[in-house]
């Protein structure tokens, strides 16, 4: 603020002092001489402005040319003009064409002002012998030297300055852009984690809810035949361990999951590249051993053993089904089973399964417990209720349907369809 009053300052004086000059040389009247140094004081004070409005000080300076002064003001203007651009229309002026027009008019009128004037402002050079074209040329010279220069220097500064805002500008929109992608990263690495957790926890739930409930099923027989029937005690006590067993290699396989270490390439001492895989077989060896559809005439057996009555179908042509779809119905039909012991033991139970187009379908029912169904919990066989939550989940996830609920004789009945074969 403090420059432009003092460039205004200079540039007023200036403008006064020359116009009052030119006018008295011209032969003007007391009055005259005073209205243009008034006149020539106004223009030069402009330059306050010219930072918010670059424009006026050099249309200022055109028509104070004519009464050959303002040149200061001129410089200046031009500079400001092309340093400073302004907005809105007047941003136009500030373009190189224009900026062009703009000295064009200034070195005419500079010219054409020295050219009339010669002979009463140069009279002293006319005397000494200096030719009239030869002050017409240094008029062009000093002309061209008072207009150009500034223009393009303003024009260059202007452009720097645009280009340090530009990149600027992008260095803060690339350091937001890169806060939200790590927001977004983080975000989802978050939803990853929620998403394994859950899906291991749905794991381990359908591993140890049926194993365990089949083993608390036959430790409670055993308890009840050891001093009666040696041979069903022993028989519970082999199928016990079975299940145990079963139970264990399933864990095993989701543990051998979770220990697996992603493959590292690493160079031997010979020179040779290799794949180095920590742990990493159990993910293999947890594949080949999925649990499908072939195994369900199995867990049917051992809900038999169980105490409950199973009936299974199987129906339709066989489709082949990826190993997630496989291994989903296993889990459903699992789980109803589960449920079953749980909270109706020694109910009759039907399990169907059908292939149909593009999948398959699956439903589990029950009949109605008889009245004197001893509750889970007093049975050694809690319910964390998270059973029908993760076959809905692992149905969805592969983009079928689910639906469980009560029937209307007072059984419960688990359907399931998996529209997932390739």
């Amino acid at each position: 603020m403090w420059l432009d009053i003092g460039l205004a300052t200079v540039a007023a004086g200036e403008c006064a002092w020359s116009a009052a000059v030119f006018a008295f040389r011209q032969g003007l009247g007391t009055a005259a001489v005073a209205a243009v140094a008034v006149f020539g004081l106004v223009a030069g004070s402009t330059l306050v402005v010219r930072r918010r409005w670059p424009l006026i000080p050099v249309a200022a300076a055109l028509a104070t040319i004519p009464l050959d002064a303002g040149y200061t003001l001129l410089m200046i203007g031009l500079y400001t003009l092309g340093a400073y651009r302004p907005e809105g229309a007047a941003s136009r002026f500030a373009e190189r064409r224009v900026m062009s027009a703009l000295c064009a008019v200034a070195i005419a009128e500079t010219v054409i002002v020295s050219t009339l004037t010669l002979g009463t402002q140069q009279q002293e050079a006319l005397r000494h012998g200096v030719a009239e074209y030869v002050l017409v040329i240094l008029s062009v010279l000093v002309a061209v030297a008072i207009s150009v220069p500034p223009a393009i220097l303003g024009l260059y500064i202007g452009a720097k300055r645009r280009l340090l805002v530009a990149l600027t500008e992008r260095a803060e929109g690339l350091e937001t852009e890169l806060g939200l992608l790590a927001d977004q990263a983080h975000e989802r690495a978050r939803r990853a984690r929620m998403e394994e957790r859950t899906r291991i926890a749905r794991e381990m739930h359908d591993v140890v809810a049926h194993r365990v409930s089949l083993m608390v099923v036959h430790a409670g027989a055993l308890e009840r035949v050891v001093h009666k029937d040696l041979d069903r005690a022993a028989q519970s006590a082999r199928l016990m361990g079975d299940i145990g067993r079963q139970a264990l290699d399933e864990l095993r396989q989701i543990l051998g999951v979770l220990r697996t270490v992603e493959p590292e390439e690493e160079t031997d001492p010979t020179g040779t590249t290799g794949t180095a895989v920590g742990m990493g077989s159990p993910v293999d060896e947890g594949e080949a051993a999925a649990l499908g559809l072939a195994d369900l005439p199995k867990l049917v057996d051992e809900s038999r053993a169980a105490g409950l009555g199973v009936r299974y179908t199987l129906g339709g042509p066989r489709n082949a089904l990826p190993a997630q779809a496989e291994q989903t119905a296993y889990r459903v039909v699992q789980e109803a089973l589960t449920n079953v012991l749980k909270h109706a033991p020694g109910t009759d139970v039907e399990v169907v399964v059908a292939y149909v187009t593009g999948g398959v379908a699956l439903a589990v029912s029950n009949t109605c417990p008889a009245a004197d169904i001893v509750p889970a919990a007093d049975r050694g066989l809690p319910s964390g209720g998270n059973g029908l939550v993760g076959m809905r989940e692992r149905v969805h996830a592969l983009g079928g349907s689910f639906a469980a609920g009560p029937t209307d004789e007072g059984g419960f009945r688990v359907e399931a369809r998996l529209l997932t074969a390739t």
